[in-house]
Formats: C-alpha cells, structure tokens, sequence
C-alpha cells in the first residue's frame, strides 16, 4: 500500500471514530485530543518494546504482534494529524530524511 493510499484509509477509519465518538461522547475528537492520543500510543509503544526485550514483564504471548498493533496505531494517529494541518507526509519525510543525511555529512566533515 502507497502512502497516499493508506492516508486515504487512515481518514475513513478516522470518519468511523468521529461518529463513535458524537454518539458515545457528544463530539468527536479535537486535532489536540489526537496528538495526545499519539502520545498515549507513544508511550504504549515504548512499554511494548520494553517488553519484547525483556525489560518489563509480558503481558501477551506475541510481543512482536503487539508491536505491529501499536506502530499501526502510531502511524494512523501520524497521517491523520497530518491530513488536519495540510501536511503533504511524503515531501515532509522526503525533506526531513534530506536534511538528516546533510547533517550527518557535515558532522563527519567538521
């Protein structure tokens, strides 16, 4: 799946919550309720990969099932957040990743 494929379907799922959420809590979630669920499942990640090396007690049979799920979550919550603020993800990791590799060059340089 592309990446503008997979926001598509990041929005229709996003589309689902909304309604679950007028109906079970009067209004659906705000941009900042969003990025503080990316920042729950964050944290989700980090315990889950705590986990997977032995660092916390498991919880599950299938560490690495549960790390699929989480990393699913986190990038779901990423292309959603980025769809509410007009962020084009692609040309935003693309220049990202650009200005990581220049900087890195430059300190192998200095």
């Amino acid at each position: 799946m592309r990446i503008d494929e997979m926001q598509a379907r990041a929005l229709e799922v996003r589309q689902q919550f909304a309604e679950f959420e007028r109906a079970t809590y009067g209004e659906e979630w705000s941009t900042n309720d969003l990025v503080l669920g990316l920042v729950k499942d964050v944290g989700d990640l980090a315990e889950i990969a705590q986990r997977a090396q032995g660092k916390r007690p498991a919880r599950s049979t299938d560490a690495f099932a549960d790390l699929e799920h989480e990393l699913g979550d986190c990038l779901w919550s990423l292309l959603v957040i980025a769809d509410r603020f007009g962020i084009d993800v692609e040309s935003a990791f693309s220049l990202t990743m650009e200005n990581v590799s220049s900087w890195i060059e430059a300190q192998q340089e200095g």
